[in-house]
């Protein structure tokens, strides 16, 4: 534990010194034009108290980021549409259905594709191709269409999560399922053992490790699709809004706390997994 402590403690300290420099450069700009159009000269101990305290910085200081997340988590009610808790949960809401459509749909294509010679030649070049097209490009349409025929609200986003969790569901189940070599697969075809048999006791416990990488991808690629899924929608609730409120109202804080936010959200789920991930892998033999 020890041998890792020290390595993540300097890597912080090391990002938390690169943003400072980085904010008192971005916003010392600011200062000076204040002190010029006042007919003043500011020192440089005066530029640097001002750039760590500016309302509307170019880039926000560390310090003003976490004052802003405990303000919006610790000191506002859950149900507060200024709490980010509240729009944490819109979100998370969005991620987990898409990721459950996404996880769902992947899987089942994978074992048509590792089954069917068919479905390997056709739908894996579109699936592949799929993910050509930017998600910037597509929510909107998906959006669009969703609405003109009456569905609005979770499932937009949730379609447009799916969207983009299912495509490493599925290169990583194909991966698995298609790991187990020549030998093992001849020794059950000399135990006489039907194709469904093969499936459950051999590919699909072989495919597991590749299985949970994949989600762990799809996870963190879901939270990205509900946060855009919220952007063409002009959605009130959600990460997403809090970025685009943000962005109109010139409140540089309260983006940089949503970005924070939504990515502790992402290496928790992350997280989660790699524990259902440990668990699952022990009990079946395949960890330690």
């Amino acid at each position: 534990m020890r041998d890792h402590v020290g390595p993540v403690l300097t890597v912080i300290a090391a990002i938390l010194a690169v943003w400072y420099g980085a904010a008192v450069w971005m916003n010392a700009a600011w200062t000076q034009q204040q002190a010029a159009r006042a007919g003043t000269t500011v020192s440089l101990s005066e530029i640097l108290a001002d750039t760590m305290q500016q309302d509307r910085p170019r880039l926000p200081a560390p310090h003003q980021v976490a004052v802003e997340l405990w303000e919006t988590t610790a000191e506002k009610k859950v149900t507060s549409k200024r709490s980010l808790v509240y729009h944490g949960w819109i979100t998370l809401s969005a991620t987990l259905l898409g990721f459950a459509i996404g996880t769902g749909l992947g899987m089942l294509l994978a074992v048509g594709i590792v089954h069917s010679r068919a479905m390997d030649m056709s739908v894996m070049p579109w699936a592949i191709a799929s993910q050509t097209i930017p998600i910037l490009a597509i929510a909107p349409m998906i959006i669009v269409v969703l609405n003109s025929v009456g569905v609005s609200g979770l499932l937009p986003k949730a379609i447009i999560s799916a969207y983009l969790s299912f495509f490493p569901v599925v290169v990583g189940m194909v991966k698995g399922l298609r790991s187990p070599d020549v030998a093992q697969l001849d020794l059950l075809r000399t135990y006489n053992a039907s194709r469904a048999q093969m499936f459950w006791r051999l590919r699909l416990p072989a495919s597991l490790p590749y299985l949970f990488t994949s989600l762990k991808v799809g996870i963190a690629a879901s939270l990205v699709g509900a946060i855009v899924g919220e952007l063409p929608t002009g959605a009130v609730a959600g990460l997403g809004a809090r970025l685009l409120a943000g962005s109109y109202y010139g409140q540089t804080v309260q983006i940089w706390s949503a970005l924070i936010g939504a990515a502790v959200l992402a290496g928790l789920l992350v997280g989660l997994i790699g524990l259902v991930q440990r668990v699952t892998l022990r009990r079946m033999g395949l960890a330690r």
